[in-house]
C-alpha cells in the first residue's frame, strides 16, 4: 500500500516533466523551423538583389554605348513615315515634337513634360480627351523607340537579369523590363526583352507583349545602326508572333524563320539640332 501511495503521487510529476519536454520540443522545432524559413527569404532576398544588381550594371553598359550623357542635352529631329519628330532634352524635362503637313494644312503637336497641346496653322485647338491619349502615345512611343535605351533609366522601369544566351553565335545578356502603374504609361501591364550584345552593349534584339486589341507578341532586329554626334540610331525589322508566346522562345523561333515580318521602323533623315547653324 505505502508503494502504491509513493507511485500515485509521483504521477503527477512525472506529467509535469512530460509536459516540459513537449513544450522545450515543440519550441526547438519551431526555431528551427523559423530558421530554416528565414534562410529561404534571405537566400531568395540575395539572388534577387544580384540580379537587379547584375541588371543595373548591364543596362548602364547599355545607355553609355548608345550616348550616355549625351542624352540629357540631346536635341534632334528625325523623320518616320512621312512624319516629322523632334525631341529636346534638359536633363529630366523634355520637350517632344510631332509636326505634319496634310492638304497644306499644319499640326504641331507638342508633349512637354508630361503637357499635351496642339497647334494646327498655329492656333492652339481642344482635344477630345480620348484624341488627346491617342495622340499623345503617338509622340511618346516612335521616340521613345527611336531614343532606347534612354527611358530605360527611368524611375517607373522594373529591370530583372534574365539568362545568357547566344543567338545567330554571338553571345547576349537578357534583361526584362517591366513598369509600375504610376509613371509607367497606359500600356504599363506591357513586358519586355532586350538581348544585349555582350561585345558591344548595344541592343540587337528585342521583344514585348502588350494587352490591348486582344493582345499580341512582336520581336524586333536591329539593322542600319549609325551614329550620330555620339547617339546611337538603328532601326528595326518588326515581326509577329502567336499570341501568349513566352518572350524567350523568340530568339529561337526567329532564327528558324518560324517570325512573320510584318514592317520596318526606321528613323531617317535624323539631325543634331544643336549642331546646326
Amino acid at each position: 500500500m505505502q508503494d502504491q501511495s509513493i507511485f500515485m503521487k509521483l504521477i503527477p510529476l512525472f506529467l509535469v516533466i512530460s509536459l516540459l519536454f513537449g513544450i522545450t520540443a515543440c519550441e526547438t522545432n519551431e526555431k528551427e523551423t523559423s530558421k530554416t524559413t528565414s534562410k529561404v527569404v534571405e537566400t531568395t532576398q540575395i539572388e534577387d538583389t544580384k540580379s537587379v544588381d547584375k541588371a543595373t550594371k548591364i543596362l548602364q553598359e547599355t545607355i553609355k554605348a548608345h550616348g550616355g550623357t549625351l542624352y540629357d542635352q540631346a536635341n534632334y529631329q528625325f523623320e518616320f513615315r512621312g512624319k516629322t519628330f523632334r525631341f529636346k532634352n534638359n536633363g529630366n524635362e523634355y520637350r517632344y515634337e510631332l509636326e505634319t503637313t496634310k492638304g497644306g494644312t499644319k499640326t504641331l503637336d507638342v508633349l512637354e513634360n508630361g503637357d499635351f497641346s496642339r497647334q494646327v496653322d498655329n492656333k492652339e485647338v481642344t482635344l477630345s480627351e480620348k484624341k488627346k491619349n491617342s495622340a499623345i502615345g503617338s509622340v511618346n512611343s516612335v521616340i521613345y523607340f527611336a531614343t532606347l535605351p534612354h527611358k530605360l533609366k527611368d524611375a517607373a522601369v522594373n529591370k530583372e537579369f534574365v539568362a545568357e544566351t547566344t543567338i545567330k553565335g554571338q553571345k547576349y545578356d537578357v534583361l526584362k523590363i517591366t513598369f509600375n502603374e504610376e509613371g509607367g504609361g497606359e500600356d504599363y501591364d506591357d513586358e519586355y526583352h532586350y538581348w544585349i550584345n555582350q561585345k558591344t552593349k548595344k541592343i540587337d534584339y528585342l521583344a514585348y507583349n502588350y494587352q490591348v486589341n486582344d493582345g499580341g507578341v512582336r520581336f524586333r532586329s536591329a539593322y542600319n545602326r549609325r551614329v550620330v554626334d555620339g547617339i546611337t540610331f538603328q532601326d528595326y525589322i518588326n515581326y509577329k508572333a502567336e499570341v501568349a508566346t513566352p518572350l524567350k522562345d523568340l530568339p529561337a523561333l526567329y532564327e528558324r524563320g518560324e517570325l512573320k515580318e510584318l514592317s520596318k521602323i526606321e528613323t531617317q533623315k535624323v539631325i543634331n539640332l544643336n549642331n546646326k547653324s
